[in-house]
């Protein structure tokens, strides 16, 4: 059974840091790709960051672009999400999602590729 689990939202202050994990089990962990999406309230769900392949390579959102980064860590089966500069439009539920497969890069931010998802974990940004 595939599961994703987010831990590591909490409030922040603008400006501040944070490090979001999704442990994953269940399935092979080199052989799916693995985003981070959020969603605010009233707003759709926006795919921010993901690995689309096994090669490592990653997309990100233009509006997180140089403020987070997405990495791995094989040996534990977890994906990163560490978040830095802050903003309260950064405020949402991020969710961590899966899928088997690459998905091409048009696809690599589009919640509709991916099967899997976690429950979710809350990130609020105080200004």
């Amino acid at each position: 059974e595939v599961q994703l689990v987010e831990s590591g939202g909490g409030l922040v202050q603008a400006g501040g840091s944070l490090r979001l994990s999704c442990a994953a089990s269940g399935f092979t962990f080199d052989d799916y790709a693995i985003a981070w999406f959020r969603q605010a309230p009233g707003k759709e769900r926006e795919g921010v960051s993901c690995f689309a392949s096994r090669d490592g390579t990653t997309y990100y959102a233009n509006s997180v672009k140089g403020r987070f980064t997405i990495s791995r860590d094989n040996a534990k089966n977890t994906v990163y999400l560490q978040m830095n500069s802050l903003k309260p439009e950064d405020a949402a539920v991020y969710y961590c999602a899966t899928g088997f497969g690459a998905p091409a890069r048009y696809n690599s931010l589009n919640q509709n590729w991916y099967e899997f998802w976690g429950q979710g974990t809350q990130v609020t940004v105080s200004s």
